[in-house]
């Protein structure tokens, strides 16, 4: 549980444009904390941790909700939805000490999970890891329509101006193309599952099975049907309270005076369409892809990449 906080020096209201947006972002930092308590890896012989770790807005909720559903209906033959914020079931260890949060909290079931958006190299080692990688310009729509509202005022940054944002890639995190990256050369790892998040989404018994295999649980016709429909879009938005990153509003409202009942909620009831991004950013996007993707990859855009990767 975060500890009880007063509001520091935020700004009293949502950020109007980069600027305040840094303010805000420094003042949810700038408090004593009482209950953090970083990760630490287990040492009590019992199964590797599992990092459910996309980049922002690709996928992270959903491969959390799945994780989550899947142990608690292997541990107890139902599934559990018996919270406040699935990030209290898998915590994000980006955020942790914004959030006064104690990683090593006891977890309902086995095998331990934590959420994060970053890349390999910054993890820690010999885990098992989770990664949905979705389109750059559908991550940049979606990532705005995220913070439009919440983070930010209504309308007070355009998508044009929104390009820095994206580029910083959320909390603790790290830019698009450098998680890519990271994580493509790790897709024969025994350790890791890598697909995309729109096949994910489109074949869950599939993903589910493979999931189960990571983990190491077996697998049921009854409990997958089980975890198939609690992952389903409409399930979840009909539950979008438990996926509105309820601990980040009761930190805002703590200590920015941002009420905590804002539209937070990561699950739309319609995903973003890529060609809402404009033709400036799509440039942008486009070229740093030729740049840093291409030459690793051998893939000329995502949708070349990921007929490599997903299963037919």
């Amino acid at each position: 549980m975060m500890g009880e906080i007063s509001m520091t020096n935020g700004l009293g209201r949502r950020a109007r444009n980069l600027e305040e947006f840094g303010m805000n972002m420094q003042a949810l930092h700038e408090f004593e904390r009482s209950s953090f308590t970083p990760y630490a890896p287990r040492t009590d012989g019992g199964p590797p941790d599992v990092f459910i770790t996309s980049w922002a807005k690709s996928g992270t909720t959903m491969m959390q909700q799945m994780f989550h559903q899947l142990r608690m209906a292997a541990a107890t033959g139902a599934g559990d939805m018996d919270f406040d914020d699935i990030s209290r079931m898998t915590p994000w260890d980006d955020t942790a000490a914004m959030l006064d949060f104690d990683m090593t909290a006891p977890q309902r079931a086995e095998p331990r999970g934590f959420k994060s958006h970053r890349e390999y190299e910054r993890l820690p080692a010999g885990q098992r890891y989770v990664v949905t990688l979705r389109d750059p310009k559908e991550c940049y729509v979606s990532f705005h329509r995220f913070f439009d509202g919440w983070h930010l005022e209504r309308g007070a940054l355009s998508l044009e101006e929104f390009w820095p944002l994206f580029l910083g890639g959320g909390p603790g995190g790290c830019d698009y193309f450098t998680h890519l990256l990271s994580w493509w050369t790790r897709r024969g790892e025994p350790d890791t599952l890598l697909t995309t998040y729109r096949w994910a989404a489109r074949n869950r018994p599939a993903m589910i099975a493979r999931l189960a295999a990571l983990l190491e649980i077996e697998i049921t016709p009854q409990l997958s049907a089980l975890v198939e429909e609690m992952t389903t879009r409409e399930f979840m938005h009909a539950h979008k309270d438990r996926f509105d990153d309820a601990m980040v509003c009761a930190a805002m409202e703590q200590r920015l005076g941002i009420p905590a009942d804002s539209d937070s909620t990561k699950v739309q009831a319609v995903g973003s369409d890529s060609k809402a991004v404009p033709p400036a950013i799509a440039e942008q996007i486009d070229a740093m892809w030729a740049e840093q993707v291409l030459p690793v990859t051998g893939h000329a855009d995502f949708a070349a990449l990921a007929a490599e990767l997903d299963p037919v």
